[in-house]
C-alpha cells in the first residue's frame, strides 16, 4: 500500500498541484491503452536481471516497475500521487509479483544513498519541476556501478509539441520549474548527471501509435484522460474564445503528426531513451 511522503522540499503547494494533477482524469487509461509498450523497452534497456533491487521514479500505475516485477526484481514502484499507486497495486494484486508501491516525491526520495541496483524512470521524473534535483536523487539512490535508465518524451516530438501548444494557455509556471520535454534532450540529461554517471546509449526512437481516428479524437481522448490537459481547459474554461482556440490547436497537431499506419490514421510520438552507469 502507498505510504505517505516523509519528506518535501520547501514548494509543498506546488507538489501538491502536481499531485491533483496528475490524478485528474484517467492516466491509467493512456498507460495500458496507449504507451503500455515503453516500460518494458526501458526495462529491456536497463538490462534488469531477477534478484535485482529496482526503484522505479514517478511510476504512475507501474508502467515500468510491473515488467521489471515480472522479470524477476524486487520493485519498489513510487510517485507522487497515491491514486495512481493504488490503481496499479489493484491491478497486480494476487499476481505473486515483487512489487512495493510507495508514495515518495522525486525531488526527496525516502530512501538510502546507494540502495538500487537499478533506477528507472519512464516518461515520469521529467514531470519533476526541479530537474536538478531530481537527477540528484536518481544518482543517490543508485549503487555505485549500478544502472540509471530514463525514458521521456522529446521537445521536438509529438508530447513536447503538445506542451509546447498548451503553455500560452496554461497558468505561468512558477519560479524554477523547467519544462518537463527538456529530459528528452540528451545534452540536458548529461549536464543533469554530469560526473554522477557515465551514459551508457542514448538513442531517439519513436512510438507509434494508430489508437485514434483523426486528430479530434486524439485531442478528445486527451481532454478526458491525460491530468495537464485537463488542467489547461480547466484553467481556461470561463473563456469560451480560448477552449475553442485550444480545440482547434491540438486538434490541429494531432493532424500535423498524423501518417498512414495500415491504411488508418496514425502518430509517431518521439522519447529519448538513455541509461547510464552510477560512478
Amino acid at each position: 500500500m502507498a505510504q505517505p511522503i516523509t519528506t518535501y522540499p520547501t514548494d509543498r503547494e506546488l507538489k501538491a498541484k502536481h499531485r491533483t494533477m496528475w490524478g485528474l482524469g484517467a492516466y491509467d487509461r493512456v498507460a495500458a491503452e496507449i504507451i503500455p509498450s515503453l516500460g518494458p523497452v526501458l526495462v529491456e534497456a536497463a538490462g534488469i536481471t531477477p534478484g535485482q533491487q529496482v526503484l522505479d521514479v514517478a511510476a504512475g500505475t507501474g508502467n515500468a516497475a510491473v515488467p521489471a516485477a515480472r522479470v524477476g526484481a524486487h520493485v519498489v514502484a513510487s510517485d507522487l500521487t497515491p491514486a495512481l499507486l493504488e490503481i496499479g497495486e489493484r491491478t497486480v494484486a494476487g499476481t505473486g509479483l515483487d512489487l512495493d508501491w510507495q508514495e515518495a516525491d522525486a525531488e526527496a526520495l525516502p530512501f538510502d544513498d546507494g540502495v538500487f541496483d537499478v533506477v528507472l524512470s519512464c516518461v515520469g521524473v521529467m514531470f519533476a519541476p526541479h530537474h536538478q534535483d531530481a537527477a540528484d536523487e536518481l544518482l543517490r539512490v543508485t549503487r555505485p556501478g549500478g544502472t540509471i535508465g530514463l525514458l521521456s518524451w522529446t521537445p521536438e516530438g509529438f508530447i513536447g509539441q503538445m506542451f509546447a501548444t498548451m503553455k500560452p494557455f496554461a497558468p505561468p509556471p512558477p519560479p524554477g520549474a523547467q519544462p518537463p520535454p527538456l529530459w528528452g534532450r540528451e545534452d540536458h540529461v548529461r549536464a543533469l548527471l554530469g560526473d554522477g554517471a557515465e551514459v551508457r546509449t542514448a538513442q531517439r526512437r519513436t512510438l507509434v501509435v494508430d489508437a485514434f481516428a483523426d486528430g479530434e479524437a486524439f485531442r478528445d481522448y486527451f481532454k478526458e484522460t491525460y491530468g495537464p490537459t485537463i488542467a489547461v481547459y480547466r484553467a481556461i474554461a470561463a473563456d469560451p474564445e480560448k477552449v475553442a482556440a485550444l480545440d482547434t490547436a491540438l486538434a490541429g497537431l494531432g493532424e500535423q503528426y498524423g501518417r498512414d499506419v495500415g491504411g488508418s490514421f496514425g502518430m509517431e510520438w518521439e522519447y529519448l531513451l538513455l541509461t547510464a552507469t552510477r560512478t
